[in-house]
């Protein structure tokens, strides 16, 4: 029987992890923002979840989060049935997204030269 072949493990590599707290009390980060994107692109909700390894009942908590703070729906679904259900973003779910990515661009870019100076320290320089 031949050995299953081991999956290549990403490389460690320094990163910065941002999250925005808007003064509606929104808080909007990484995870919210992974369950986003993986909706947008499984069409699901559960699916997300899944891909995620969250519950099917945390990963709409934290839409449902997004909802209530943002005070409008960041997930258009579709009830399930013979035809399936779905889910996809709605233009301000999008728009979170994009704005996040944005951000997270942006506040990288302007970290790397303490990142650096970081790993600097790290290795004795």
């Amino acid at each position: 029987m031949p050995k299953a072949k081991k999956q290549p493990t990403a490389e460690p590599h320094d990163r910065l992890s941002i999250r925005v707290d808007l003064a509606s009390g929104v808080r909007i980060g990484p995870g919210k923002i992974a369950v986003l994107e993986e909706i947008a692109r499984s069409g699901s909700i559960s699916a997300a979840g899944r891909a995620l390894r969250m519950s099917y009942r945390r990963t709409w908590e934290l839409v449902e989060d997004l909802n209530r703070g943002l005070g409008s729906p960041v997930v258009a679904t579709a009830a399930g049935g013979s035809g399936g259900g779905g889910a996809s973003l709605t233009p301000v779910g999008t728009a979170v997204v994009e704005r996040y990515r944005a951000i997270e661009k942006d506040a990288e870019a302007a970290a790397q030269k303490h990142i650096d100076a970081l790993n600097q320290v790290r290795n004795g320089g």
